[in-house]
């Protein structure tokens, strides 16, 4: 997981901030937050939970994601991950049953894929260090 990066989280609220054309006072009111506290965060002296980035989110109307993951808590990759489902979950057009089937489908892909890049790593370490695999046993015999 990444490590906290507060002063980053706090400038990009700032322009997320300026970009809605809203002051400290009015985004701290829509969030439910405190001013002071709000401030702090934007100057990097606070570091806020992940509900407060929630509420901070909502109120700028931008993924809390994004903000998980300016502020540490969230990796890229995870992120990406969520909103994928997220958007498969909201997705109107389709019912329960399919949504689910899909997020299945999402899943065994991305273990597939996991377990090729693994495999594909193990070779190359393998071949770097002068291994040909030939002394291995077979898969199926272990």
């Amino acid at each position: 997981m990444a490590s906290l990066n507060v002063g980053n989280l706090g400038e990009y609220l700032r322009e997320q901030r300026r970009t809605a054309q809203l002051s400290l006072r009015q985004l701290a009111e829509a969030a439910g937050v405190s001013n002071p506290y709000l401030s702090q965060i934007e100057r990097g002296l606070r570091k806020p939970s992940a509900e407060v980035l929630q509420q901070v989110a909502k109120a700028l109307r931008i993924s809390a994601e994004t903000l998980y993951v300016r502020a540490g808590i969230l990796d890229e990759k995870e992120r990406e991950e969520l909103e994928t489902r997220a958007v498969v979950l909201a997705d109107p057009s389709i019912n329960e049953r399919q949504k689910q089937v899909l997020l299945q489908i999402y899943d065994s892909f991305r273990k597939e894929n996991a377990a090729e890049a693994a495999a594909a790593s193990a070779s190359a370490a393998a071949a770097a260090n002068g291994d040909d695999g030939a002394d291995a046993p077979a898969a199926d015999t272990l």
